[in-house]
């Protein structure tokens, strides 16, 4: 891992983000992205070049977490490898509650992070499970 206070700032990012992704808040969601980014999966990937195409991108994830009851995602940040002065690698295991407190199967990513003069972007996201 890195310096504390770079873990800090990606921690901060990341209880950011996931608490937008489980509000639906698709704005604060494409404001956590650099651009043009990319999302890479077993089965498929994109890329987007705009804030309003990240914004469409996940709007099919806002339906599933309301459907699953999730209220909170929290990110355990489990490696950063710092690649160069501005880009890491942060490998974060997402843990979601449900409405009644109980846990709910979370998801595996890793993420390249552009660090710029606003803080941390997402540049590309990798599907690991």
């Amino acid at each position: 891992m890195q310096a504390p206070t770079d873990l800090d700032r990606f921690t901060d990012f990341f209880d950011r983000y996931g608490s937008a992704l489980t509000r639906g808040d698709v704005a604060a969601v494409a404001g956590c992205y650099a651009l043009p980014g990319m999302v890479v999966a077993d089965s498929y990937s994109f890329t987007f070049s705009s804030p309003a195409a990240v914004a469409l991108s996940f709007l099919g994830a806002a339906p599933s977490y309301h459907d699953q009851h999730i209220v909170a995602a929290h990110a355990q940040l489990h490696d950063v490898q710092q690649l160069s002065a501005a880009l890491s690698m942060v490998h974060v295991e997402w843990e979601y509650l449900d409405s009644l407190g109980n846990a709910v199967p979370g998801e595996s990513y890793r993420y390249l992070i552009r660090m710029d003069a606003d803080g941390p972007r997402i540049t590309t996201v990798i599907s690991t499970r």
